[in-house]
């Protein structure tokens, strides 16, 4: 059976859908964190949050005064899986959430802490 144009335009559409809600859900994240790190610390050192895009994975990165300093966690840019960093090049082994995912999605939000202690396997 072959696939029509109008078949692989709409697969197309639909991919790219998925990679910009991972996208914004990234954003959303970075987001969840900095308000976690002000909760935490209200007259703290001026931290913010980043997201890198590289060609596999998108870094969450923790920047202070504007200067990149960590890697927080990597995010698969084609499923959502969200993964604990095992270096600032690599992700670890293991997915632990996945953005894609309502209940995943909702409960990260909710619990996600500057600090990382989420991204441990539960």
């Amino acid at each position: 059976m072959t696939a029509t144009f109008t078949d692989y335009v709409a697969q197309k559409d639909a991919q790219n859908l998925i990679q910009l809600n991972i996208t914004k859900y990234s954003m959303m994240l970075c987001d969840a964190l900095q308000q976690s790190h002000q909760r935490s610390h209200p007259n703290g050192r001026n931290y913010s949050y980043a997201l890198i895009s590289g060609r596999k994975y998108h870094k969450v990165m923790q920047c202070v005064d504007g200067q990149t300093e960590s890697v927080h966690c990597f995010i698969d840019k084609k499923t959502g899986s969200v993964f604990k960093p095992a270096s600032i090049k690599a992700p670890a082994k293991g997915e632990r959430y996945n953005l894609l995912l309502i209940k995943d999605r909702e409960w990260l939000f909710e619990n996600a802490d500057f600090c990382g202690s989420y991204l441990y396997v539960r």
